[in-house]
């Protein structure tokens, strides 16, 4: 594991079945790079399968199975976007008491595109400046959130972006947000 500005925290990937894949790979990159110790955690053990916008990508294997993760084990969340990937984790009530667990603990939590999604049911967006897919906006701004049209959007510890190509100011936003650690929580 590489020496870096996240050496000894612990990261955990929230996702399932129709994860966008560049949106879980960049990230995980970036936060091993910088020596972070990172598990995916999805709702089923095995494998989960990854999309390429619309056509099917790599499967990725997961590290722990949502029923075992404790959040208080984890320093930080990432949520990769694609449509399916949050659309189905708002269906699983244990994937949103562990979003919501890293909100009220003010631990950091970098979202990108669809993600956003699941910190709705979560009930962490009122009141938070934040970006998305802009199909997320109405859904965001009727949450409660200030929603901007912008590359990548930090409010306290709470880093968004909208899409793919936003993905390198994403991973540097979220490694920032990552090394500073909690925040007061929302």
């Amino acid at each position: 594991m590489a020496e870096g500005r996240l050496s000894g925290r612990k990261v955990a990937v929230l996702a399932t079945d129709g994860f966008e894949q560049v949106e879980l790979e960049k990230p995980i990159e970036a936060l091993k790079a910088e020596g972070a110790q990172v598990e995916v955690v999805a709702p089923k053990g095995g494998r989960i399968q990854g999309f390429n916008h619309h056509d099917k990508g790599d499967a990725v294997p997961v590290d722990r199975e949502l029923a075992n993760a404790d959040p208080a084990g984890y320093d930080a969340i990432v949520l990769p976007g694609g449509v399916i990937n949050p659309d189905e984790l708002r269906l699983e009530p244990k994937a949103i008491d562990f979003v919501r667990s890293f909100a009220q603990a003010g631990k950091p939590i970098a979202a990108i595109c669809h993600g956003p999604w699941t910190l709705i049911d979560a009930g962490a967006v009122q009141g938070r400046r934040m970006t998305s897919w802009p199909s997320l906006k109405t859904d965001l701004k009727n949450a409660g959130a200030d929603w901007v049209d912008e590359e990548v959007v930090v409010d306290q510890g709470l880093v968004t972006s909208r899409k793919p190509d936003d993905l390198p100011a994403f991973c540097r936003k979220m490694v920032e947000a990552f090394a500073e650690g909690r925040h007061e929580a929302g």
